[in-house]
């Protein structure tokens, strides 16, 4: 099974990145007409911001992730095996690192193919045989060679500026100032405007986390010419999961959308995952096991 490009993929990332776009620019206006330059110049701060933390984003990431950058001498085996995998995949090798956590999982991280890190847990190489742990490590650098993580980070920001403006649009706005609709009226309008942006924000890279998964999964298959282990090793981890301390979860839970396997955080947040069910996604992988045999 040979890479191909996704378009599925692309196309969704082009019509999210379109839509949040356009939806961003109506923001903008309406927040300059009923507030004026405050909310405004606090959006644009606050995006320089995060322009910063996108540039650094594999460091800070694997910081607050409590992730250690690891050599070869330390952990040779999984050196080898990303050096391998990126081979396969046509991408320079990450810079490799690990958690020591007892919750198994894997991200990867960073703003290009060039500047990419592969990340994995303690608990992740405890639980899976070797030909699990390549499936995973396949499906973390097939996100690095679709840009998942770029093309997440920047919607990622932008919602994030329209809940900052809801959560502080009445500190800026209120006590400082009348927007130009009027009394504190502008204020009002500013902040629904923002609540609404940045709901459908979150729905539309909601949707785009979910696909970019099922690509991750196709990418991984087409890397290692092996989907029936990446399959194996996802309900592995699923199964593992469980057995984690509620405790340990919660305190990486915030990292859910670079993780193989979503944190689970009941009914609700199982309905707004970043992740598709692990259930499709095995299925679609026995699929692809299926159409590999007959060719």
């Amino acid at each position: 099974m040979n890479w191909q490009a996704d378009w599925g993929l692309r196309f969704r990332m082009f019509v999210t990145m379109f839509l949040l776009f356009a939806l961003y620019i109506v923001f903008a206006g309406v927040i300059t007409a009923y507030v004026g330059g405050g909310l405004l110049l606090f959006g644009l701060m606050f995006g320089g911001f995060s322009l910063v933390q996108y540039y650094f984003s594999d460091t800070l990431t694997l910081r607050s992730m409590g992730a250690k950058t690891v050599s070869a001498d330390e952990y040779p085996q999984l050196h080898a095996s990303i050096e391998r995998l990126s081979q396969q995949a046509d991408l320079p090798k990450p810079k490799v690192a690990v958690v020591d956590s007892k919750v198994p999982n894997a991200f990867a991280t960073g703003r290009n193919q060039k500047n990419a890190a592969v990340c994995v847990t303690t608990g992740l190489m405890n639980s899976l045989d070797q030909e699990e742990l390549d499936g995973v490590l396949a499906h973390e650098l097939a996100h690095v060679k679709n840009r998942d993580m770029m093309v997440m980070t920047i919607a990622s920001f932008l919602s994030t500026i329209a809940f900052m403006m809801v959560r502080w649009g009445a500190f800026f706005g209120g006590g400082h100032g009348r927007g130009r609709g009027g009394g504190g009226g502008g204020i009002v309008v500013a902040i629904l405007v923002s609540l609404i942006v940045w709901i459908i924000s979150y729905l539309l890279i909601r949707a785009l986390s979910r696909y970019r998964e099922y690509a991750a999964d196709r990418g991984a298959a087409a890397i290692t010419g092996n989907p029936s282990a990446l399959a194996s090793a996802l309900l592995k981890i699923s199964g593992e999961m469980d057995k984690v301390p509620k405790d340990d979860l919660r305190e990486e839970a915030e990292m859910n959308a670079f993780f193989i396997i979503p944190i689970k955080s009941g009914i609700v947040g199982r309905l707004f995952s970043t992740h598709p069910p692990t259930e499709k996604r095995v299925e679609q992988l026995r699929d692809l096991e299926r159409e590999m045999q007959t060719f």
